[in-house]
């Protein structure tokens, strides 16, 4: 079986173009005309990545992205006619792994598609198992898990990523564009505001969970999970 792709866009010509030029990049496409045909073929189908318009009948793209983000880690592009900074960072938000705004180069859109299945793909197959554990904070790789204070806590995968890197390399600074390499991938076509959008998220969950650690701003230069002594 081929890389399965679900296209969810209520334009019947995009999807056919999708599909015909997906098609013969070596992929298997699935077409759904709104939101909640989307979330109906995602469960039936079972794709490994979901191409997604945001203005859907229905359900629209927010939505769509937030059930498949209950139930699923697989990788999600959101495609939309609006460019406005809102939508993307909503989108990122939501738990978006890219972001295109119409209209698009076909080749531009490819060139995604492959990133972003080989970046899920290479944290998929990942066999670290190791827990990394400070005060009222608890995180797995493998599990994809989160817990805070015991608890366990729903975070979209991008944003446990992040996390997990920073906590492995406690006290450590690196720059925006060194997380984008690390979490994100070297070929990752998005800008650095994507890393504020996923610390600022980060920052609410783990606000109050503890006094001796901290998810800190170097300003001028980046970030880093730094224990307090």
């Amino acid at each position: 079986m081929g890389t399965k792709i679900l296209v969810v866009d209520d334009d019947v010509n995009i999807c056919e173009m999708l599909r015909l030029y997906l098609e013969n990049e070596g992929y298997e496409i699935k077409c759904a005309n709104d939101g909640a045909d989307g979330i109906s073929f995602f469960k039936m189908y079972e794709p490994d990545l979901v191409l997604l318009d945001i203005m859907l009948p229905k359900k629209d793209g927010w939505q769509v992205c937030r059930e498949i983000r209950e139930i699923s880690s697989k990788p999600v592009i959101m495609i939309t006619a609006k460019g406005e900074v809102f939508d993307k960072v909503l989108g990122l938000e939501l738990g978006a792994d890219d972001f295109m705004v119409k209209p698009f180069d076909m080749k531009e859109l490819s060139a995604r598609v492959k990133a972003v299945l080989r970046r899920y793909n290479s944290h998929d197959n990942q066999n670290d198992d190791e827990v990394i554990k400070f005060d009222n904070i608890e995180i797995s790789h493998e599990k994809y898990e989160l817990k805070l204070k015991g608890k366990t806590v729903d975070i979209p995968p991008k944003e446990l990523e992040l996390l997990y890197f920073l906590m492995s390399n406690y006290n450590r600074v690196f720059t925006r564009d060194q997380l984008l390499d690390k979490v994100w991938g070297f070929d990752y076509l998005g800008d650095s505001r994507t890393v504020d959008v996923h610390v600022k998220r980060l920052r609410e969950k783990l606000e109050g969970v503890s006094d001796k650690w901290v998810l800190k701003t170097v300003w001028g230069v980046g970030y880093k999970f730094e224990l307090l002594q």
